[in-house]
């Protein structure tokens, strides 16, 4: 685990390197202070010589002025250094989230990670920051401060730092104990995530229902998980620091107690005792600064180890290393003994074979959760077949790489996302080279041009997040226009105008078919009268394929499209 953790700092040597040195040397500065108070009591006082104590005054405070400079070295650079780090974490995390297969998402839940990406990295920054240099400070000066009391008094010594043995078991107890309630505190913050994302993006269906009171009692719930989770943390962050505090000062008692014996009875001067005494509080700071690493290194290792977790679930669905980019697809496609299963649930899809011409118009009907959509998924690969093949231009889709192929396959939804921004940036996001002139054509074919007349800032308008701002046929005609922009070969319309009125569903239909146009078009619908006009109709059942042909041919067969097409007009 260490050795990953240590990695991370490779292309930052130099600012490690100039952070760590900084610390090192600003700790073996604060060692020198005792002898000089040493000095002074017993060798410069005595004397009466002030002019000495003045000079030396001067360059204390000329040391006390390099120690200041040192010390901004280490917290500015220190902490960019963890920055740099946590950016480096944060950017491989979420380029490993981007190649994660529809099936990952299926199963994680948004505010997890959410909380991946922000407050776990946060704590691994501190960790990258203060680690290495904190550790290694805190054992030069616990050895360097014990070093230096030994040689001025030896007996002194060992019995002043009879407790620090103790001081370390308790710190490796807890460390241990803090560790394991960290991991507490990130799972309940992490459902704390969720349960906060779910409540504020869906707060249009709470108000609808008049479920505020409900949801309060969830929040009350997550927040009292998450409280209990804290306050173990807390509790035993406060019986560290109190059995800590309790020994450091028991150091600074024994120093005092025993250097005051030693004083009265083995000559020890009254300079000595000044400077052995200061050269505890120089070993006790280090004691202190365990207490401070207690706290934030079980939560920078528990984020990192969860971090090494997230990053060992490989992507799923990933280019073959003999995968080609392609420039161009015609758009023949064919489904070759073609079956699926979600995970170990029963299969979805069984020996699916089906071939759709080059610019061809094909509408699959039939009952909810048959695999409809399931078929088009597996087109653009959001999903991979469990058995057989798809081809498209007689090339597997299998041999061609992920970017090229998606490029070339358009898809418009029935619940539309669009991008919290401007309508231009979310229309943009179909190809983000696109030229104005381009945008403006794709707003007339998909009849927005209207609507964005009657905008405030036209094109330049902001549309809210998720696009509350516009209507559902706004929405729709937007993303059209995005697809008209990226003018892929291959369409997929998954039920994109079974939520709209019968006016917006005949101006999106005439958008569809301009869309549509010497494409190769897949169409899920439940709305039939939609579907009239396609070139052919595929019948979805879950034991298959269980019809298709034109409109004309499935009623004349009085089969299950002529049994659904009389259920929705009777």
């Amino acid at each position: 685990m260490l050795k990953l953790f240590f990695r991370y700092y490779k292309p930052y040597k130099a600012l490690f390197c100039l952070d760590f040195s900084c610390a090192v040397i600003a700790g073996i500065l604060e060692l020198i202070f005792p002898f000089l108070v040493r000095y002074v009591i017993d060798s410069i006082i005595p004397n009466h010589d002030f002019s000495v104590i003045l000079v030396i005054a001067l360059g204390l405070f000329g040391f006390y002025a390099l120690n200041t400079y040192l010390k901004y070295i280490v917290v500015y650079f220190g902490h960019m250094l963890g920055v740099c780090i946590e950016n480096d974490m944060r950017r491989e995390l979420f380029s490993h989230l981007q190649q994660q297969s529809f099936r990952y998402f299926d199963h994680t839940k948004t505010g997890t990670l959410m909380t991946r990406l922000t407050s776990d990295l946060f704590y691994i920054s501190e960790l990258a920051h203060h680690g290495p240099e904190d550790l290694f400070v805190t054992v030069m000066t616990l050895i360097g401060a014990f070093c230096l009391m030994y040689l001025t008094h030896p007996a002194l010594a060992f019995i002043t730092v009879i407790m620090v043995p103790l001081i370390a078991i308790v710190a490796a107890l807890y460390n241990r104990k803090m560790e394991k309630s960290n991991h507490q505190v990130y799972d309940a913050l992490a459902e704390f995530n969720v349960g906060i994302e779910n409540t504020i993006s869906g707060i249009r269906v709470v108000k609808a229902f008049a479920n505020e009171a409900y949801e309060k009692q969830r929040f009350e719930k997550f927040l009292h998980l998450y409280e209990q989770a804290k306050r173990l943390f807390y509790k035993t962050m406060g019986n560290s620091s109190a059995f800590n505090y309790l020994f450091m000062r028991l150091i600074n008692l024994f120093a005092l107690f025993f250097g005051a014996y030693f004083t009265i009875h083995d000559g020890l001067s009254t300079g000595v005792l000044a400077g052995f005494i200061l050269l505890t509080n120089v070993l006790v700071r280090p004691i202190e600064l365990i207490n401070i690493m207690i706290e934030t290194y079980p939560k920078g290792f528990a984020g990192f180890r969860r971090l090494q977790e997230e990053l060992k679930c490989l992507p799923e669905i990933v280019d073959a290393p003999h995968a080609r980019a392609v420039k161009q697809l015609a758009g023949d496609i064919e489904y070759k003994h073609v079956y699926f299963q979600y995970n170990d649930e029963k299969t979805v899809l069984r020996d699916i074979n089906l071939y759709i011409k080059k610019g061809e118009k094909v509408a699959f009907v039939g009952p909810s959760g048959a695999g409809k959509s399931t078929i088009c998924h597996l087109l653009p690969r959001f999903y991979d077949v469990t058995g057989g093949d798809i081809l498209i231009d007689n090339l597997s889709i299998k041999d061609i790489t992920l970017e090229s192929l998606r490029k070339q396959i358009g898809i418009v939804q029935q619940d539309v996302f669009l991008f919290g921004g401007t309508i231009k940036e979310n229309i943009l996001y179909g190809r983000l080279d696109a030229s104005d002139e381009e945008v403006l054509k794709a707003i007339e074919q998909a009849h927005l041009s209207d609507v964005i007349k009657a905008m405030p800032q036209g094109m330049d308008t902001e549309i809210g997040e998720r696009g509350v701002r516009l209507s559902g046929g706004q929405k729709q005609r937007l993303a059209i226009a995005r697809i008209l922009l990226k003018n892929p070969n291959i369409l997929i319309l998954d039920e994109a105008t079974s939520a709209l009125d019968t006016q917006t569903e005949r101006i999106i239909q005439e958008s569809f078919d301009i869309l549509s146009k010497g494409r190769t078009t897949l169409i899920i619908a439940h709305r039939l009268a939609t579907i009239q006009h396609v070139d052919r109709i595929i019948v979805v059942t879950p034991e298959g394929i269980m019809e298709e042909g034109s409109h004309e041919d499935l009623m004349c067969k009085k089969g299950y499209y002529y049994d659904l097409y009389c259920s929705q007009f009777r």
